[in-house]
């Protein structure tokens, strides 16, 4: 499972490098929320996969070593909320520079430098 979510993440990452280097602002856009969704993923690899168990402890519980951390789950829930943010907030940049330009591409930009 580790091995397959590693694939995931580098070409997450791979798709979205591309897509920010792409002209078209809402490429860009898809690739900053492929490039967070990445580092979503990244996080939660890297503190460890522990299947089926919850992060409740008891005083029964003797052997706290498979248990899942709650601290890269609430990391990551709140990286998906600022990273909503982020994406609503550019979506709307996007939307009222479109409307102020009339073009998406960056390259018809040049024209207008009068």
């Amino acid at each position: 499972m580790e091995i397959f979510l590693a694939i995931l993440i580098g070409v997450l990452y791979t798709a979205g490098v591309y897509m920010v280097l792409r002209r078209s602002i809402l490429k860009f856009i898809i690739g900053i929320i492929f490039m967070s969704n990445a580092t979503n993923l990244l996080v939660f690899l890297a503190s460890g996969i522990v299947a089926g168990k919850p992060a409740f402890v008891d005083d029964a519980v003797k052997n706290a070593d498979n248990i899942a951390d709650p601290l890269p789950q609430a990391l990551v829930l709140t990286a998906v909320v600022i990273g909503f943010g982020l994406v609503v907030f550019a979506l709307a940049l996007k939307l009222k520079f479109f409307e102020t330009t009339g073009t998406d591409d960056l390259d018809q930009l040049k024209k207008t430098d009068n």
